[in-house]
């Protein structure tokens, strides 16, 4: 029998909501129990008629609709002002991680509560992680404020996502399981959180991929990413967070799709260092090697798989790895050398099977 280690963990609290069809009821009820009167509701404009659908009649103070990936500071800013001169007293976010996070800018500096009700598996609205980008810097913290008070989730808001966005979001919901397992912060419990996560994600990633009119494959998806995110929230950004929080906020590339491009290629880079984390992720993936599961599965739904693909460019990989040096993690299982970590990113740049 293994040891147990000395570990400090915490819990956020948090109701969640989980319910397919359901979405308009339990935000009604959510409003109702928080007692909101004037409610924000932050939903792209391109997710407008899906907004309508969840709100059915509930009365709504204010909509903001201008949402952009890595939340740049004018709009986080611009809604903040929009909150105030409406005299808002809750926020809902309906939308994907960009929109969770815009809603969370908002928090970080009004203390409104959220109800956040997601339609990708991003896992932002699990966690009490913030981001602004400002300058082509992306600025990360964490802060109980910015944690939504209850999380509705319905796995029919996510089948307007188009295939390769449902692979790319439930991917990313992966990178938060596996960073979890070495991250500053890991320990029992998230590692088993996480673990779950990955055995979910694994099973529901086919069946999202292959039929994406099965409900039951949206359901397994939205499950795994909350473990992933609350697993996340617990153990931190690792060296893979590091990496597509520079990528993302310095170059502005897709949020999603850069997550799944790099995990592969961190996952390989760690494994060898991180025995119990890589036995884990096998065990999830029903694999016999990590790295070669998490492949498998990758190529099976055809993932994105090289940073070229999603806009980085060749003259950037020195500057990104420049940038990215200072912000690996000390308690990284593998030393990381500015070396290792440009051909870490050459191969993702790439899309090359690292050693």
């Amino acid at each position: 029998m293994n040891e147990i280690p000395i570990f400090d963990h915490r819990t956020l609290g948090q109701r969640v909501m989980f319910g397919s069809g359901q979405a308009a009821n339990h935000l009604r009820s959510a409003t109702y129990d928080l007692s909101a009167s004037t409610p924000m509701v932050v939903a792209a404009r391109g997710d407008r008629s899906l907004a309508d659908a969840v709100l059915g009649d509930l009365d709504v103070a204010v909509r903001f609709d201008d949402v952009r990936p890595h939340v740049p500071v004018a709009q986080a800013e611009q809604a903040r002002s929009i909150a105030r001169e409406h005299g808002a007293d809750l926020l809902i976010s309906i939308g994907g991680g960009s929109t969770t996070g815009l809603a969370k800018a908002v928090a970080l500096t009004t203390g409104l509560p959220i109800i956040a009700v997601p339609t990708t598996y991003a896992g932002s609205e699990a966690t009490n992680v913030w981001g602004i980008t400002e300058a082509a810097r992306k600025t990360t913290g964490q802060d109980d404020r910015v944690l939504p008070h209850t999380v509705v989730y319905d796995a029919e808001l996510t089948r307007s996502l188009p295939c390769e966005l449902s692979v790319a979001s439930a991917c990313n919901a992966l990178a938060h399981c596996v960073d979890s397992l070495w991250a500053p912060s890991a320990n029992p419990i998230n590692s088993a959180l996480a673990t779950e996560a990955i055995r979910a994600l694994a099973d529901a990633l086919p069946e999202v991929a292959d039929r994406p009119e099965s409900l039951a494959g949206r359901e397994h998806a939205l499950y795994g990413a909350y473990l992933a995110a609350v697993a996340f929230a617990s153990a931190g950004s690792g060296l893979h967070h590091k990496i597509c929080h520079v990528l993302g906020g310095r170059f502005d590339l897709p949020h999603a799709q850069t997550h799944t491009i790099v995990l592969p290629h961190v996952l390989a880079f760690n494994a060898p260092y991180a025995q119990a984390a890589a036995t884990r992720t096998a065990a999830a993936l029903g694999a016999t090697d990590a790295v070669d599961g998490l492949r498998a599965l990758l190529k099976s739904v055809e993932a994105p798989t090289a940073l070229r693909d999603v806009g980085l460019a060749e003259g950037d990989l020195d500057e990104a790895a420049d940038l990215i040096l200072p912000v690996v993690p000390a308690s990284n299982p593998r030393p990381v050398t500015r070396e290792e970590l440009g051909e870490l990113l050459r191969n993702a740049w790439m899309g090359t099977v690292s050693s």
